[in-house]
């Protein structure tokens, strides 16, 4: 076969799967193992996480605005841990500390 076929492709988001605490949490497990020395890979894994449900609404609930959030969740972002926390809250996840050996 010589001939070639034209195949479209989408940028996947993992956001998109992200439909229950038990698959954010899985996700989050999986960035912290990544983000070893880079807490923007973090970050950006607290964004893709923010994004998978309604993120204003999210805001709303943690008292921050929407527009705050995309900021303290963007690529030059530095959110403060209380916001960690009550997104992490409000995703219905929690941050658990294990030894590293």
């Amino acid at each position: 076969m010589n001939g070639s076929t034209d195949v479209e492709t989408a940028p996947w988001d993992a956001a998109e799967i992200l439909d229950s605490p038990e698959a954010i949490a899985a996700y989050l497990d999986a960035a912290v193992e990544e983000a070893r020395d880079d807490p923007g890979f973090l970050l950006t894994a607290l964004d893709t996480v923010a994004r998978a449900g309604n993120f204003s609404k999210l805001a709303r609930e943690i008292g921050i605005s929407r527009k705050g959030l995309y900021k303290a969740l963007g690529e030059d972002g530095n959110p403060s841990f209380v916001t960690i926390w009550a997104l992490l809250n409000k995703l219905g996840v929690r941050i658990e500390f294990h030894a590293v050996l």
